[in-house]
């Protein structure tokens, strides 16, 4: 006969509740939304909703939590309306809109406002990445986020409030769209953040530059097309580069190196040392009997002068590497590395942190990395362009000659950060 048999009933019947009370606390259920405080409404603005697009990795985990598979965290947002700009044969958006009940409608001023005449929404995300824009004279993609934005602040003026927005990647192809947005968001107000994961991932590399610190030379490697891989490699440098003592002061000049003058430019335009610390660390995968010069046909080094005397290089190895690296060096002499994300360890990607950033944003009206990181970074690539465009010449950036202290507080949710490298 147990203890509990000898118990008076209603003795009994309370100790049960309590046994199961902690039995609950002890192993709790992922919570849904349903469970937390209203979601807030967005409008999501795309080009398209393909398998593994930026959409796709992004904003299904509002959908199906941050693990996409209904058994992570639970996002506090709520797509509510959808506008597509270029929708393609492989697109999902119907799929999803019938799974979670949102709209798909014919224009960006719907999405906003819902039927209702003016905004109804509590953010907006806009991501157009790898839908088949045509390209500039430079080579980049030219994708309409100005277009967008200016859609989404006419609805703002017409109804005298605004709502946090968020801009997947560059802000522009070229620096006077990029400027414009910016300028634009800063006088209205308006909540605004853009950029890709990367700089998320480098939250989990194994070093960054200690913030205030003196720096002398940063050296990043990239890998694929310029204008899709070649800006995250930049908002790489960028990440590193704003947390130098004084904060960011601006750029001085840009040049595009190519061909074997990359190669002859070790010494002059970079340190060969932190080029090699930085290339252990991305894993080079060089075919047998080949050197790198061999692998690499068309090496391409962005050269970027800051106004203080920081130098920062950044390479784009196709044929060696598959991934992104940084080393630097202090003006003490002292050096550090990292691996921010790479192919071979597609888990390191943090989309999921990224996306926790951009809810934290629509749900505190307040930015969880500064826009200005985009801004730097879309008009460094755009200055490495036009030099690459014109054979390599030196363009001058007085345009760029701006400043900013970033704010490098945030971190992902908790129950983000416990999953940090799978490996």
């Amino acid at each position: 006969m147990t203890v509990y048999s000898k118990m008076p009933l209603p003795v009994l019947a309370a100790t049960i509740v309590l046994l199961l009370s902690i039995v609950a606390w002890a192993d709790p259920a992922p919570p849904s939304p349903s469970h937390t405080v209203p979601r807030k409404k967005v409008a999501v603005l795309i080009a398209d909703w393909t398998h593994n697009c930026h959409p796709d990795v992004l904003f299904t985990r509002i959908l199906q939590t941050y693990t996409r598979d209904g058994k992570g965290m639970p996002s506090q947002l709520e797509i509510v309306s959808l506008y597509r700009d270029l929708p393609t044969q492989k697109d999902q958006s119907e799929k999803y809109a019938k799974e979670a009940g949102f709209q798909i409608v014919p224009s960006v001023q719907a999405a906003l406002t819902l039927g209702t005449g003016k905004l109804a929404v509590d953010g907006v995300l806009i991501s157009t990445e790898f839908a088949p824009y045509p390209l500039s004279d430079t080579g980049q993609f030219m994708y309409p986020h100005r277009r967008l934005f200016n859609e989404c602040v006419k609805v703002f003026k017409a109804s005298g409030r605004v709502v946090p927005v968020f801009i997947d990647k560059h802000l522009s192809d070229n620096w006077q769209d990029s400027k414009w947005i910016y300028d634009t968001a800063r006088e209205m107000h308006i909540p605004m953040m853009a950029g890709s994961s990367l700089p998320a991932s480098m939250l989990a590399g194994e070093a960054n530059v200690e913030p205030g610190a003196d720096l002398k030379e940063i050296v990043g490697i990239s890998y694929h097309t310029l204008t899709t891989y070649g800006f995250h490699g930049l908002e790489m440098v960028q990440e590193l580069a704003e947390q130098r003592k004084g904060g960011e002061s601006g750029v001085k000049q840009v040049r595009c190196i190519t061909g074997d003058a990359v190669w002859d430019a070790a010494g002059k335009e970079y340190d060969p040392e932190l080029f090699a610390a930085a290339m252990e660390k991305v894993e080079p995968h060089i075919p047998k009997n080949k050197t790198l010069h061999q692998a690499v046909r068309e090496p391409i080094l962005f050269v970027i002068d800051y106004n203080d005397g920081l130098r920062a290089n950044l390479f784009t190895l196709n044929g060696a590497v598959a991934g992104w690296s940084s080393a630097w060096r202090y003006r003490d002499g002292r050096m550090a590395a990292t691996l921010v994300a790479s192919e071979y360890h597609f888990g390191k990607i943090r989309f999921d942190w990224q996306m926790n950033g951009v809810e934290q944003m629509v749900l505190t009206g307040k930015p969880s990395w500064p826009v200005e990181r985009t801004l730097f970074s879309s008009g460094i690539l755009d200055a490495a362009c036009i030099s690459k465009r014109d054979g390599g010449r030196l363009v001058p950036t007085p345009y760029m000659l701006l400043s900013y202290q970033p704010d490098i507080s945030w971190r992902p949710a908790e129950a983000l950060r416990t999953k940090l490298l799978e490996k």
